[in-house]
């Protein structure tokens, strides 16, 4: 996530939905953001914004154009915390009144990843080591939840890959046959997620092992079938997302983390809840200690 701090840079002319557009500037502002957009695609993040606030790629406003860019700018590391947003240059920048840039901060105040102090210029929030102490215990304590519901609920192969008294059909020890997830999952979408994850590690290509990281987390998220656990995963998740990438990049710390998460493999395919959880909390830990030991200036005080 290194690269141009600043909304000025590529993706800063880009942005989520739900703000509203302004006058007719802003709508020539959101056609030209939408062109940049259907150019180039969406980034890891731009995505990542677009899934945890529930909206449609379809990215028809300028209020929303400044939610994406921003929110991708931030979670991508682009904008540092701190940073100020001023929201005359962000109007200018997208061809807006300053109406919907407001709103596009609003948004991103109530996700956690700005904040507008009464009477200041708003700015990139930045984390207390408290808080990220806490939201960390947080994740670690609902990360072993998903961990044990994927065993307990998860079957191993989809139900149209199996017969009767296939894998995961279920048997005299009840291994595998508890039923899928919500929407009919099974442990093979988390076996092409690690098979991605460990692509990417072998390749040396750090951003996208990060993002292979963040794509097994929503995996699981979603196989555990509770939306309630998952909605507030996704939303403390997201205010931390530059912090884990910032652990994920420490020396020896993606070989570690492709071993960790082989072992919860194994473990989700041998259904041992236990050790499940275990190794979740100590993935979810060894990540915070990670950052805690790795000098890194952006909490606040």
């Amino acid at each position: 996530m290194s690269g141009e701090t600043g909304v000025t840079s590529e993706t800063g002319a880009r942005g989520v939905s739900g703000a509203s557009g302004g006058d007719g500037a802003g709508a020539d502002g959101a056609a030209q953001a939408r062109a940049v957009l259907h150019g180039a695609g969406l980034t890891a993040g731009e995505r990542e914004i677009l899934r945890v606030l529930g909206r449609s790629e379809d990215l028809d406003s300028v209020g929303s154009q400044i939610v994406v860019s921003l929110g991708a700018s931030i979670i991508e590391g682009r904008l540092r915390p701190g940073e100020d947003l001023n929201s005359v240059d962000l109007a200018r920048r997208f061809g807006s009144s300053r109406t919907p840039v407001r709103e596009a901060l609003a948004i991103l105040e109530r996700e956690g990843l700005v904040e507008v102090p009464a009477r200041k210029r708003p700015r990139v929030r930045r984390l207390g080591i408290a808080e990220v102490r806490e939201i960390y215990e947080l994740r670690a304590e609902l990360y072993a939840l998903v961990s044990r519901r994927i065993v307990e609920h998860c079957p191993d192969t989809a139900a149209g890959d199996r017969g009767a008294d296939g894998p995961g059909s279920g048997g005299a020890d009840g291994r595998g046959g508890q039923g899928a997830g919500a929407d009919g999952g099974s442990l093979d979408e988390l076996r092409a997620a690690q098979a991605e994850l460990e692509a990417a590690a072998a390749a040396g290509d750090p951003e996208r092992f990060f993002w292979s990281i963040v794509g097994f987390r929503n995996t699981e998220a979603r196989l555990a079938a509770n939306e309630t656990v998952r909605g507030v995963l996704d939303s403390v998740g997201i205010r931390t997302l530059q912090l884990r990438h910032l652990s994920l990049s420490l020396p020896g710390r993606v070989e570690t983390s492709v071993a960790d998460h082989r072992r919860l493999m194994k473990a989700y395919t041998d259904r041992e809840a236990d050790l499940a959880a275990a190794l979740t909390r100590s993935i979810v830990r060894r990540s915070l200690a990670a950052l805690e030991s790795s000098g890194w200036n952006g909490f606040s005080a």
